[in-house]
C-alpha cells in the first residue's frame, strides 16, 4: 500500500513537473492591435501618443508585449474601406478606429473582430443601440456636448 502511495505521488509530481516545464517555454502572446483613420498618426500625433500611453498604463509596451498596425487614410475616406478589409485579414485582437468614418469602415468589414471607437456619437452614427449596452463588436468612447 505504501509503495503504490508513493508511486502515486512520485507520478503527480513528473506530471505537475512536466506541466510546469512545458508552461514555462511557452512565449508570451503578443496583443495585436489595428488602428485605424482618416488623417494619419503624425498628424495627430497628441491622439496617437495618448493611446500609447494608455496601453503603457494597462501594461501594455509597443513592441514588447504588442504589435499595432497603423492604417490611415491620409484624408482620402474612400481608402478607409480597403484598409479596414486588410486590417481584417491579418486577424487582430482588436481595431481602434479613430471618427466615424473609420468606424464605419471598420464596422462594414467585421462583426468578429471587437472594435473600439472614438467617434463623436456611436449611437446617433447608428454604431450601438445604447451607451449602457453597446452590443455587437463596438465599444468605446463619446464626445458629446450637453445642452
Amino acid at each position: 500500500m505504501r509503495k503504490t502511495a508513493l508511486a502515486s505521488i512520485l507520478f503527480a509530481g513528473a506530471l505537475l513537473a512536466a506541466t510546469v516545464a512545458v508552461e514555462a517555454q511557452q512565449p508570451t502572446k503578443i496583443a495585436r492591435i489595428g488602428y485605424l483613420a482618416a488623417a494619419c498618426p503624425d498628424t495627430q500625433s497628441a491622439r496617437t501618443e495618448a493611446f500609447r500611453l494608455g496601453l503603457h498604463d494597462l501594461g501594455y509596451i509597443e513592441g514588447q508585449n504588442i504589435a499595432i498596425e497603423y492604417r490611415c487614410a491620409e484624408d482620402k475616406p474612400d481608402r478607409l474601406p480597403d484598409f479596414a478589409a486588410e486590417l481584417v485579414r491579418l486577424r487582430l485582437d482588436l481595431i481602434v478606429t479613430a471618427g466615424n468614418e473609420a468606424t464605419q469602415a471598420a464596422k462594414n468589414a467585421t462583426a468578429q473582430i471587437p472594435l473600439v471607437t472614438t467617434g463623436s456619437d456611436p449611437v446617433a452614427s447608428g454604431f450601438v443601440a445604447n451607451l449602457a449596452h453597446p452590443g455587437g463588436n463596438i465599444t468605446g468612447s463619446a464626445s458629446m456636448r450637453l445642452g
